[in-house]
Order: structure tokens, then sequence, then C-alpha cells
């Protein structure tokens, strides 16, 4: 007797090679920033006076969470091109997200300068930003999981954990550029403002502000001559000036929630490149 055949591969469990690749490098450049803010704490407590030694430590875990924030961008792009996506994509995606966007932005502020905060408030801090992170993801796995019919949406509810992680790393990276002295930092308005920021960030995060996924977004989409030039202009001058744009651009994502609400369905549709959720609308009215 020929055995049974093998029932068909549930698609839940799928794993995709590419997609997956993308989503390990995102964990392991957060990996990576947590080992140099460890080694950048170390060598700030045997040499206080090497300054350059472990600000240029510190500024190399602020690369990788930015890198991890690419990482991050490409794995969602490659799943959505080659129609690869899966709840073991999504999962995976959030834990990676967790360590790169969570516990090494809270870890990186926290040892530069919410450490010496009267209290222990920093460590309220820092342990509020990741907390928010988590609830951020387990709602957005939640909401994910759940067919359109019964409200999921392409539009993110409250702001992103990497956007949060990349405004953070961007803002210290631009300010431990222009300081004369990582001491300057500490000691000055500074500390201040980056313990307001992640604070600020840990609300956003959980708030209902909606934020554009640009999900229909990727290479096939037609784009007029004036928006390619446009991008081509926006990558040109964050390869350029890369210790200023990339906060320039986190601060204008984080601007278009407060003001998305405000701005016409018509030009909505021009910045978030909605067509392609129009055109399945009607096609699915058409059918129907």
């Amino acid at each position: 007797m020929r055995p049974p055949p093998k029932p068909p591969a549930n698609p839940a469990t799928k794993i995709y090679l590419w997609p997956n690749l993308m989503t390990a490098g995102n964990l392991i450049c957060g990996f990576l920033a947590v080992l140099r803010i460890l080694q950048g704490t170390i060598e700030r407590s045997n040499f206080p006076d090497n300054l350059d030694g472990w600000i240029q430590i510190y500024e190399s875990s602020l690369y990788f969470i930015l890198a991890a924030c690419v990482f991050d961008l490409l794995d969602g792009r490659l799943a959505r091109m080659a129609n690869a996506e899966s709840a073991f994509g999504r999962e995976f995606d959030s834990l990676a997200d967790i360590v790169s966007f969570g516990v090494a932005p809270a870890l990186l502020v926290f040892e530069i300068v919410l450490n010496d905060l009267p209290d222990r408030t920093g460590w309220l801090l820092a342990a509020f930003y990741l907390l928010c992170g988590a609830l951020r993801l387990a709602r957005f796995n939640v909401h994910a999981s759940l067919p359109p019919e019964a409200g999921a949406s392409k539009e993110f509810t409250g702001f992103p954990i990497p956007a949060a992680a990349g405004l953070v790393s961007s803002i210290t990276l631009l300010m431990l550029y222009y300081y004369e002295t990582d001491r300057e930092l500490e000691r000055g308005w500074g500390r201040y403002f980056l313990a307001a920021l992640l604070f600020f960030l840990s609300i956003m995060m959980f708030s209902k502000f909606k934020y554009p996924s640009f999900k229909s977004f990727n290479l096939r989409t037609e784009q007029s001559f004036g928006k390619s030039a446009a991008v081509v202009g926006v990558l040109f001058l964050t390869i350029v000036y890369w210790h200023w744009m990339p906060a320039v651009l986190f601060v204008t994502y984080l601007l278009y929630g407060f003001f998305r609400p405000f701005v016409s369905r018509a030009w909505r549709k021009q910045i978030e490149e909605d067509e392609d959720d129009e055109d399945e609308g009607e096609e699915a009215k058409a059918k129907s």
C-alpha cells in the first residue's frame, strides 16, 4: 500500500529565506549595539579622561542601531515583493525589534545621560521606554493577525518602535557630533532633553496617532519624475550630511503623525503611495 499523501504545509509555519535573513541582520546589529554600549561603559569607567575613545565606541553602537533600522525596512519590503509574508516572520521580526529598538536605545541613553539622574529616575525612564516598546509590538502583532474585514490595517497605530529607536539614536549622534565633549552633553541641557525625548517617544509608541506604513511603496511602484528626483535628492543629502539628515527624516515622520489628520486626501495619497490599496478596493468592488 502506498503511504497516505502528506498534508499541505501550514502557511503559518513557512520560513522564507531572504526576509528572515534581513530580520537576522536586524537582530545581529541590535546585539552588536548592546555589546558596544557595554564596551563603552567599561572604557569610560577605566579611562574617564579618554573622551575620544569611549565616545567613538558609543557612536559605533548608534551606527549599529541605524543599520538595524535599514534591515528592518528591507525585510518587510522583500516579504511583500516576494509574497513571502508569514506568521513566523512577523514573530521573528518582533523579537529582533525588541532587542535592536527596545533594549539597545534604552541602554544607550541610560549609559550616556540617564544614569546620573537623581533617585534612579533614569532607571524608570529606560524601563518605561522598553515596556512601551514591547506593548507596541504586541499590539501590532495582534492587529496584523486580523483579517482585513476584522479591523486589520496597513496604518501603524502609535509611533513605530524602529522609528522611535532611529529618532533617539540619530538625535544622540547629532548631539555627540556637535558637542565638544560628552561631559557637556551630560551636564548641559542635552541631558534633560534626551530624558524628555525618551519619555515622549514611550508615550507616542502606545498612543492612538496613525502613521503610514508605506507598505504599498516598493521598487515596482511607478513614480513621477518629480518624486523620483526628490527621493534621489534626499538620499544624496543623507549620504553627504549623514550626521544630521537621519534626525531630520525621523523628526519629519514623527511630526507627520500630528498633521496627518489635517492633510487632504489627495495630498495624503501622493505622500503615502496608497494607489495600490485603492486599486485593490476597486477590484474587490468589481468582483462583488
